[in-house]
Formats: C-alpha cells, structure tokens, sequence
C-alpha cells in the first residue's frame, strides 16, 4: 500500500501537501483548521517586526475564469504580508504548537536589509517552537521598495548575505523562497543555498496587471480608481513554475542539463546540492498536479490560492488523487518517483541528434539492412547479410 509520508530536513509530514504563505495561514483559527484537514505542513502568512507598517487595501484581488466554464484559472493579488502585531504571532505559534505538537509549523518572515532586524526576528520566533523557517525573498508588490520581497530576492548577492545571517542564527532548517520575476532562478537559488539554506521553495506569484475594465478604462483591481501590478498565480502559472522548478532541481539534484542518457536510463549524476530540500508551488489543485512537481524533483508541494478557491478540505482530494497515481505506476513512496523525469530534459541540439539517429535507423530497417546483434534472424540470415555487401 502506498504511503505518502515523507522526511524533508529532519521533519516528518503525514503528506508532502504544505499551506503555502498567505491567507490561508493568517492567524491560529485557520492554521488550527488546515491541520485538523489534513494537511502535511502549514506556513504562515509572512511576519515582520513592525507590522505597522503593513496597511492593506481593498479590493485587493482579481481573477480571471475561462469564458465558458467560468472556472478561475487566474488570480492576482496586491495584498501586503501580515498586518498582526510581532507579539500577537509568537503567542499564537506557541498556541498551535502547544494544540499540534506532532505538526509541522513554518514560520514564514520578512525583514528589511539589516542584519540586526533578521537576527532577532529569528531568534525571537524560533523560541516558540515552529518548526521551521520560510524566508520570503519573493513578494513581488508593496514592499521592494523597503528593498524587502522580490527586490532582495532578485539580487544574488544580498540575498546570500542575507541567507548567512540567517542560517548563522536559526536552530532549525530554512527555506529560502524564489521569486520567478527574474531572468534566471538559478542564480539566487544557488547564492542561497551556498549561504547555508536547507532547502528552497518555488515559485511565488509573477508581476502581473490582471487587465483593464473596458467600461471604466480602469485597471484591476481598482483602489479608489487606481491600482498597481501585483502577483499572479492559480492553475495558469503551473507550466512557469514546472520550468522554473526543474531549472532548480537541475542544479540542486542533477538529471538534466542535456547529459545523454546512459544505456541503463540513468543520467550521470552532477547536481550541486543533493542533500538540500525542494518545496514546489504554483497552481496545484489535484494530485496529478503535485505528482508532475514531485516527477521534477520536488520533496513537498505548497498551495495557497488553491485553498482560497476550494477550501481546506482540498488536502483530502490531493491525498486522493496522488496516491491513486502511485498506485496506478506502482510506486510505494514518494521517493521511488522524486526527479524521476528530470532525466527526460535535454538540449535542442541534442533532441535534433536523437532525432537524427532514431531516422537513420528507420531507413535502414526499410532497406532490410541489420544495425544490431539483436536484429539477426535465423529464417532470414542469407538475405539480411547480402543486404550488408556494398559491393558484389
């Protein structure tokens, strides 16, 4: 029978389904409530030391359905990260933990540029008990000009100086999250797992304008008739944040980067950081949506939109549907099938070299000729070696 637990930087989850940052993990009654669902892990909405702040606005979102269905496949946000006081988030850590010791809590947090701001809020939320810590180097709205969020996360080097002061404080593992509003991921990926980082999470929302009200000429969502980009996400990021997590998981795990594959299936293995975690999100609302993530490397999957569209009893259908997956391929863990399709990528050159190959032996086989041991047959030996001559 197929298991879905799994251990990721010492941590032990009932599941590889985690909450991911933002709404959906905004205080002790939700985070309580997606625990009681099922949940594998859950991450709060992201904490600062001054949440004064963090005013937010509303409306604040906007979605985009298919013209038929209806169904939502886009979704932006302009919302800030949390707005409850420093202290309010350390009593309610130590209330879930005290209330789920079992569970896996992770603390999500932000800091500006001063290494005094990210020391203390680690210390100071470590001593609750969480289990973990997300590092929010990825939003990519309200904040970047406090050089917080995506403008940290976009700069390699302050992102793993950032990621030392961290992991030279915190007593239990780190994640560092990607923001996908950047030419190449890899390269802070890498900066902040050289720094120390237990693992990374991928992707967060991408910059977006939703659209523009063709009746108001206004764009969405509109803030006493203003607005301004904010991050997009739900099932029509799923393929950018596929590419983006196989380009980590490459570098992180190895498989890929247009290594040929060897005569037994299995590429040579040249990832940078094989004992590192790899937590995926972007628009995952079933099993075989987390399966695809896990096929590419990942150890966990995050949802956050995908809660605030179907619920926390989500968890439930996720379950369902990964573990019917496994059944079908015959998989017992998740760790028969983690990265298995990395091996599948490739470079143009070399897909126009298989191609090329796979053709020429075609061709030979249409003309009769044998290219292989194997191909000989006893009924036809005499015709398969003159069909060899090349000249009589």
């Amino acid at each position: 029978m197929p298991t879905l637990e799994t251990k990721v930087d010492g941590l032990t989850l009932p599941n590889p389904f985690v909450i991911g940052s933002g709404p959906p993990g905004t205080n002790a009654k939700v985070i309580g409530k997606a625990f009681d669902e099922g949940w594998g892990a859950v991450i709060s909405k992201t904490i600062s030391l001054d949440a004064s702040k963090v005013v937010n606005v509303a409306p604040r979102y906007a979605r985009m359905r298919a013209e038929q269905s209806r169904e939502v496949i886009g979704w932006e946000n302009i919302e800030l990260i949390s707005d409850r006081p420093f202290e309010t988030w350390l009593d309610e850590f130590r209330e879930i933990k005290a209330a789920y010791p079992d569970r896996v809590l992770i603390a999500s947090i932000m800091e500006e540029y001063r290494k005094d701001a990210w020391v203390e809020i680690i210390e100071r939320t470590q001593e609750t008990g969480i289990d973990a810590f997300e590092l929010n180097f990825s939003c990519p709205h309200g904040l970047p000009e406090r050089r917080m969020g995506s403008a940290m996360g976009q700069d390699p080097d302050l992102l793993e100086e950032v990621c030392g002061w961290v992991c030279g404080a915190s007593r239990v593992p780190v994640w560092a999250k990607m923001t996908p509003n950047i030419t190449h991921i890899v390269d802070p990926g890498r900066s902040a797992l050289r720094a120390g980082c237990n693992g990374l999470s991928a992707i967060n929302t991408i910059l977006s304008v939703m659209g523009i009200d063709l009746e108001t000429l206004r764009p969405e969502p509109t803030v006493e008739g203003y607005s301004v980009p904010g991050g997009y996400s739900c099932k029509a990021v799923r393929p950018i944040a596929l590419r983006m997590v196989m380009e980590l998981a490459t570098m992180m795990f190895g498989g890929g980067s247009g290594a040929p594959i060897s005569d037994d299936g299995e590429p040579p293995l040249k990832g940078e950081f094989v004992d590192r975690s790899l937590s995926a999100i972007g628009g995952v609302e079933s099993g075989e949506d987390a399966a695809q993530f896990i096929l590419l490397g990942a150890h966990t999957v995050q949802v956050c939109t995908g809660v605030m569209i179907h619920g926390y009893k989500l968890a439930s259908t996720l379950c369902e549907g990964l573990l019917a997956f496994m059944e079908k391929h015959g998989f017992e863990t998740l760790d028969d099938f983690r990265g298995h399709s990395l091996r599948y990528f490739t470079t143009h050159a070399e897909l126009v070299r298989r191609q090329a190959e796979v053709k020429a032996a075609e061709k030979a086989e249409k003309a009769g000729m044998v290219t292989k041991d194997t191909a000989w047959e006893g009924d036809r030996f005499v015709e398969q070696s003159d069909r060899l001559v090349s000249n009589d």
